[in-house]
């Protein structure tokens, strides 16, 4: 009798094994269903428009006008050079704009340099965005909300003045 006990005991032990992996397998599930969702949410995060093309964007409006191709120049190169806000000395630097992007390179000072966290340009319209984040001491997660007014060569708009969460109407001027 010994012999038929054993015997079931032999067969269960593979099925034990198996179920044992099979939570294993759920992990692995998971943990790509995971992976996949923060690739997607970065991907998002890195287009302004959450990863939309305009081709798309204007097709689900409807419109049938024509979609500037991506080598025509979105007009960002203007943005580049130093602006000074005259209310209280404060200037941006706009090293590079990323055309297809919009990423700057940008520097902030007061008198001394402030860390830029993010720094981006978007097209509105006929008209050009900027946004400028600052993550430094007295500078927690303060931005710069402006556009660019052509017609004067300014950048006006709105700063948001974190540590007092407070906002400024402010106007930059291009530096000679």
């Amino acid at each position: 009798m010994k012999s038929r006990v054993q015997q079931p005991s032999k067969t269960k032990a593979p099925v034990a094994q198996g179920r044992r992996g099979l939570p294993g397998g759920a992990i692995l599930v998971a943990g790509l269903a995971v992976a996949a969702g923060l690739g997607l949410w970065a991907w998002k995060n890195q287009h302004p428009d959450g990863g939309v093309s305009a081709e798309v964007s204007a097709a689900a409006q409807g419109s049938h006008a024509p979609v500037a191709a991506a080598s025509v120049p979105s007009g960002f190169q203007k943005l580049t050079g130093r602006w000074l806000r005259p209310d209280g000395g404060y200037i941006l630097e706009i090293k590079s704009v990323d055309e297809p992007s919009g990423k700057m390179e940008a520097a902030y000072l007061n008198p001394k340099s402030i860390h830029v966290a993010k720094a981006e340009a978007t097209r509105e319209g006929a008209g050009v965005k900027v946004f400028v984040e600052l993550r430094d001491v007295n500078y927690p997660g303060s931005t710069y909300t402006l556009a660019h007014d052509p017609a004067k060569d300014q950048l006006t708009g709105i700063y948001y003045q974190a540590a007092l969460q407070q906002q400024f109407e402010v106007v930059f001027e291009r530096m000679p």
